[in-house]
């Protein structure tokens, strides 16, 4: 499964910036048969942990986590950047691998106990995800784990989340050096 999968994200070099390495995981959403082997490995890895609700970071985010929760049974949370969404927020700042930036979700999205699986595209440092983390905590919600389709390894991400006492779940892992 995982090979597919993998053969199916191209290394886009010095993307956003120099030095960047940058998985896009656009190709593997661009096949129908790999999205969805993708979508089930997500789907079977979490469903024993009964989540409530899944929240995703936007942008890709949404691509994966929005079909997680259908399939799951159970309602999406965006996690969006700053001031994309109407209502009062709450915000949190994280820095990336290439950068800085804040995520914000509408108070209230999440309600105290809710136990939330958190799904992205990719953790490289873990920052945006443990923004994230820190915004469902700080609305009571319990994080029952962290799904993402590509890990790198070689940036502090996973270690970051697990520190946090998040279970992280990757379905591919690409070195520096992989192709």
């Amino acid at each position: 499964m995982t090979h597919h999968i993998k053969s199916l994200i191209r290394m886009v070099p010095d993307f956003p910036t120099p030095g960047i390495r940058f998985r896009d995981v656009m190709g593997l959403v661009e096949n129908p048969e790999g999205f969805e082997e993708a979508i089930v490995a997500l789907v079977r890895r979490f469903a024993p942990e009964a989540p409530h609700a899944v929240a995703g970071i936007e942008a890709r985010g949404f691509i994966f986590g929005v079909p997680v929760a259908q399939r799951l049974g159970v309602g999406f949370v965006p996690v969006r950047k700053a001031g994309k969404l109407p209502g009062e927020v709450v915000g949190a700042d994280y820095a990336l691998e290439y950068g800085t930036g804040r995520l914000e979700m509408q108070t209230g999205s999440i309600r105290e106990g809710i136990r939330v699986l958190l799904i992205d595209d990719l953790v490289a440092t873990g920052g945006s995800a443990a923004a994230a983390i820190k915004l469902i905590r700080g609305m009571g919600g319990e994080v029952v784990g962290a799904g993402f389709v590509v890990d790198l390894p070689e940036l502090p991400g996973r270690k970051h989340l697990e520190a946090m006492g998040v279970e992280v779940f990757a379905l591919c892992t690409f070195l520096h050096a992989d192709p």
